[in-house]
């Protein structure tokens, strides 16, 4: 057994050392900008409804729209990069623009202010998401496209990390044990998170390259004309899985109301992206091996069992394992869709099938956060379901989507 996966190990050590510059320069890109974003990402839903009094539907809301923002220009730049036949540039854009972003969190003293960061934040990263994954796409084969992916991930997981073990030094320091986040404490964290985006940026605009694409799209924006019908099966079952996979930020907000102070909840996180960084790559190097369908429903199948044990959940320590369980459906799914797509569609029509996916997840984010807001804490004089109602849902899309992928995308 030893010596099995000895082999098993070598063999994936001589494939990463076989990716191109692009692969690397990418994932280092990802791996600087996730460490700055998960410093203050992920507190922004605590920095909200513990600093700024903003109620549940007001998070769903903030979420949702800054997705939806996403997605809309994920759309337009995935089909301009198609148009032109580049990709690298307009994925520094997109960098830079949430780079400038975020230091504006620091002033923020309603959440109207959060929301219009988060939308600036939003757009850069529709700028450059299509692009970029394009990009990486164009950089590899198709036998090892799904460990490319897989490594792109585990590099962005593995700065998600590095951000949050930050984030939790900074809390330590400034108000260990509290059950709720401070402003100063967030203002903090802003101002820590500056340097690695800036360092992202200059990484990928002096170490990355074009790869020359062959034709020149039309500018399809917002069209699906000439797709394979697979990648349109596979977008139909992606809205219905989404639909019920709303904003992170609402198990951060169940952690907290099941007893999890704020450094415990930086545990939390940091447990999820170590066991999502951990087994990104062999697990998009599997999908290469058994094909990705089979992958990405086994993940959707761990989604909605975890999802059930959320709602389900008594104490914190229990949301605390869950979710941590939860990085075996991001590590086996999230790198694994993005090479099912470039395995649907030509190099040409690459950019227009990322922005079109990541438009199809983004647009559905927004009902999707703010239904789980409204089921929450209801509207108006209506007080909603209650903390399960949102994870229940959740669980339930995901086994439609789940059944609806296996009958009738081949």
């Amino acid at each position: 057994m030893e010596n099995k996966k000895t082999g098993t190990s070598t063999r994936l050590s001589a494939s990463l050392r076989s990716l191109t510059r692009n692969i690397w320069v990418v994932t280092a890109t990802s791996f600087l900008t996730d460490i700055s974003s998960e410093m203050i990402t992920n507190l922004v839903p605590l920095f909200l409804v513990n600093v700024l009094s903003a109620g549940m539907a007001v998070v769903g809301l903030i979420e949702g729209l800054a997705e939806t923002t996403a997605s809309l220009m994920k759309i337009y730049s995935g089909a301009l990069s198609d148009k032109l036949g580049k990709r690298k540039w307009l994925t520094v854009a997109g960098y830079s623009l949430s780079t400038l972003a975020k230091p504006f969190l620091y002033f923020a003293e309603t959440w109207g202010w959060v929301l219009g960061v988060r939308f600036t934040d939003r757009l850069g990263k529709g700028i450059r998401t299509a692009p970029r994954d394009a990009l990486v796409a164009d950089s590899i084969d198709d036998k090892q496209r799904g460990l490319a992916f897989g490594l792109h991930r585990a590099g962005d997981t593995a700065g998600a990390f590095l951000g949050l073990a930050i984030a939790a030094v900074i809390i330590w320091l400034t108000q260990s044990g509290a059950a709720e986040l401070s402003q100063r404490t967030f203002q903090i964290a802003v101002l820590a998170s500056i340097i690695p985006t800036a360092l992202a940026v200059i990484v990928l605009a002096l170490g990355a390259k074009d790869v020359a694409v062959e034709g020149k799209s039309k500018f399809p924006v917002l069209s699906l004309k000439g797709m394979d019908n697979r990648f349109k099966a596979f977008l139909l079952v992606v809205i219905l899985f989404t639909l019920g996979n709303s904003s992170d930020a609402f198990i951060i907000l169940r952690g907290q109301e099941r007893g999890l102070n704020v450094l415990q909840i930086m545990g939390m996180l940091m447990t999820f992206n170590a066991i999502y960084a951990a087994l990104s790559s062999p697990l998009g190097a599997l999908s290469d091996k058994i094909g990705r369908r089979k992958l990405i429903i086994g993940g959707w199948l761990a989604y909605g069992l975890v999802y059930l044990g959320f709602a389900l959940s008594q104490t914190g320590w229990q949301v605390w394992t869950l979710f941590g369980l939860y990085g075996i459906y991001y590590a086996a799914t999230e790198g694994t869709a993005k090479a099912l797509i470039a395995d649907l569609v030509t190099p040409a029509r690459r950019g227009t099938a990322y922005g079109l996916y990541h438009a199809a997840v983004g647009l559905t984010a927004f009902p999707a956060s703010l239904i789980a807001g409204v089921l929450w804490q209801g509207v108006g004089s209506w007080t909603g379901f209650g903390a399960s109602a949102p994870f229940f849902f959740g669980a339930g899309m995901a086994l439609m989507a789940g059944l609806l992928f296996w009958k009738i995308v081949r």
